[in-house]
């Protein structure tokens, strides 16, 4: 059990979504950087639900629990919680500043806290959106089958609310066993974005065509700001107006988390993670899964700089991260039932 100390409209319970209820009309939602919080989440035994890429993303988890344990997402800092219990929890994703009761601790990390520890997460070096697990995961209401956030439909975590000071977060039964006194952590961390550039791989989408040359052009080879009005819907990109080669009326359509729609402003606009699930803009193009979380770690002001690749290209790209998750989940199994000293 933990107490919230500092509240803020970004800082949510979060887990791996609802992919499911997409059909339904209900945002994916979940974790912006999905295999950030699976990775908090293997570090302490809990399900991971992992999705690394979308093949994954609605299969069961082997412990029956199908979004994973929630977590909270951080993405204000600094932000301090209380145990008011002896607990493990990890801190993964965005890395900066971790301390316990003033300790500092290695990113990436797992350990335990006593009751009455402060935990402060301040503001990272690298990367935007900071991962809290905790041990058994953070145990709120299952909602169309997840525990995550969905703000803008006020339903699922706490409430259906951002966390506030105060609030008082339980947790569901522990794993055994849990992680050493000493603490363990990722040997091969989930990759961030570069400081200059976020280079996120791009499949063209069925407009593509319709924008001039010069615009699918600009579109490749510009490199874009994230706008302060990036959010966990959208994140809204300043850069050379796009034009397409003759107005278009489109019928609302499905779309989904990566896709890159421009409004008649010219500026595009990328689907995040609470994207609605229709709309009606031309598409330009669709950020493969893998790269969404690269893009989630990009903080306002950052730069993007969209590279095609083909269907393959992100076919493999998928197989990869998903092989990669898989093989760190491996070893982690088999290193938590091994004798380790205190």
């Amino acid at each position: 059990m933990i107490e919230i100390l500092t509240g803020s409209a970004l800082n949510t319970i979060q887990d791996q979504g609802r992919p499911r209820a997409m059909t339904l009309g209900v945002a994916r939602g979940g974790a912006m950087d999905g295999p950030a919080l699976a990775c908090g989440n293997m570090l302490l035994g809990n399900p991971t639900g992992d999705r690394t890429g979308d093949r994954t993303s609605d299969r069961t988890s082997d412990s029956g629990e199908p979004a994973g344990a929630a977590g909270i997402e951080i993405a204000f800092f600094p932000f301090r919680v209380r145990f008011l219990a002896a607990l493990a929890f990890a801190v993964t994703g965005a890395r900066g500043p971790v301390r316990l009761d003033g300790l500092a601790l290695p990113p990436d990390w797992a350990c335990w806290a006593a009751p009455g520890q402060v935990l402060e997460i301040g503001p990272p070096a690298e990367g935007c959106r900071t991962y809290l697990a905790l041990a058994g995961g953070i145990d709120v209401p299952l909602v169309l089958g997840a525990r995550a956030t969905d703000l803008k439909g006020g339903f699922g975590g706490l409430e259906g609310r951002a966390l506030q000071r105060g609030d008082v977060l339980r947790c569901g039964p522990a794993a055994e066993p849990g992680p050493p006194r000493c603490g363990w952590g990722l040997a091969e961390r989930c990759p961030l974005p570069d400081a200059g550039e976020t280079r996120v791989r791009v499949l063209p989408a069925a407009e593509f065509g319709d924008f001039t040359a010069a615009a699918r052009h600009a579109f490749l080879a510009e490199t874009w700001r994230v706008t302060p009005s990036a959010n966990r819907m959208g994140y809204r990109l300043e850069g050379e107006p796009l034009a397409l080669q003759r107005a278009m009326s489109l019928f609302s359509h499905g779309i989904v988390p990566g896709t890159v729609q421009v409004p008649p402003a010219g500026q595009p606009i990328v689907q995040m993670a609470d994207a609605n699930t229709c709309g009606g803009y031309p598409k330009i193009a669709t950020v493969i899964a893998p790269d969404l979380r690269l893009l989630a770690q990009t903080p306002v002001n950052g730069r993007i700089r969209f590279v095609e690749a083909s269907r393959a290209e992100a076919v493999a790209a998928l197989r990869d991260a998903a092989a990669r998750q898989a093989r760190r989940q491996a070893e982690f199994a088999a290193l938590r039932h091994m004798p380790i000293p205190a």
